[in-house]
């Protein structure tokens, strides 16, 4: 009697993530208390179709081998010198696509986790890290969906170097509030509108708020963030493609927030505010978005310690 039952099967459940917080462009990255999950489950070749991909919860996610974390699947059982065999993936989103809150890191992440889980953990973070890191471009996003909290991370000569913090007090005081407008700001797009060099005095600016920014932070001086946060190396350029942007950052400060920025590439701005303010900071950037016809969707988030894991 023939059994169907699949050589291997997991879930993985990844966290949201913010990227560069301000001033700490492709450097900076923390998790947030929003997940999407991968499931994968590898069956015997020609017992199943080669590839099975399916989505709930977006559009426009490929279903076949562009599929992102069937890419990171594939790169780790190639780092590991073993024959994939027939690939189900089932993969829930709750991120919003090309929204600003790592959905594609998220998908990277997922597949390396469940990947390295078929392989008995095979590989280490750092090798994780180095490969989410490879195919991603940049580490400010799977970093902190990798390993959680919030981070910063280096890409070196050596491999990637990062550092995560998992203050206790942050988490438990500090939420994250994240306004996301009904349009998309897709990663490329947004890098195109970088320039191609910028003025010392703008690189010491932003040296300076990272500084910052982890100095507030590790002191526990929350009130120094709305300062912190200042940027003058990518959202000044991506103003333009995010209408309202400052007006945005500008009444979450007005309702109390300690600081906000734009959320990776955008179009989500994020604002760290306390628990008790929180809802008052996300009305307000809502009401500043509606000013320029869009609707939006807010979330209040917890800071996310954990990084991906099976489930």
């Amino acid at each position: 009697m023939k059994t169907d039952h699949p050589l291997f099967k997991t879930r993985v459940r990844v966290p949201a993530t913010s990227a560069n917080l301000g001033p700490g462009f492709d450097v900076l990255g923390i998790a947030l208390g929003l997940f999407d999950e991968v499931e994968l489950a590898l069956w015997k070749a020609g017992h199943r179709p080669g590839l099975s991909i399916t989505v709930d919860g977006a559009k426009d996610i490929p279903t076949d081998a562009n599929n992102l974390a069937y890419r990171a699947l594939v790169r780790i059982f190639k780092a590991a010198r073993k024959p994939l065999p027939a690939v189900e993936l089932r993969i829930k989103v709750r991120l919003p696509v090309a929204g600003g809150l790592g959905s594609s890191s998220a998908a990277i992440v997922g597949g390396l986790v469940a990947g390295n889980a078929a392989l008995k953990n095979r590989f280490s973070m750092q090798e994780l890290v180095q490969m989410a890191t490879d195919l991603e471009g940049h580490p400010d996003n799977v970093l902190p969906a990798l390993v959680g909290g919030l981070c910063a991370g280096v890409v070196t000569k050596a491999g990637v170097k990062f550092v995560a913090w998992k203050d206790s007090t942050f988490s438990r005081n500090v939420r994250a509030v994240v306004c996301t407008p009904d349009f998309k700001v897709p990663t490329e797009k947004a890098r195109r509108v970088l320039p191609a060099r910028v003025d010392r005095k703008d690189a010491i600016f932003n040296a300076a708020h990272v500084a910052l920014f982890l100095s507030a932070i590790k002191e526990k001086r929350y009130d120094l963030l709305g300062e912190a946060m200042g940027d003058r190396l990518h959202q000044p350029y991506r103003a333009k493609l995010v209408p309202g942007l400052m007006d945005v950052i500008a009444a979450a400060r007005r309702a109390g927030a300690y600081g906000a920025a734009l959320s990776g590439a955008g179009p989500t701005v994020l604002a760290f505010v306390s628990h008790e303010k929180a809802a008052n900071a996300a009305r307000a950037m809502e009401r500043a978005f509606r000013r320029f016809r869009f609707n939006t969707q807010f979330q209040i988030l917890r800071i996310e310690s954990r990084g991906a894991k099976p489930f």
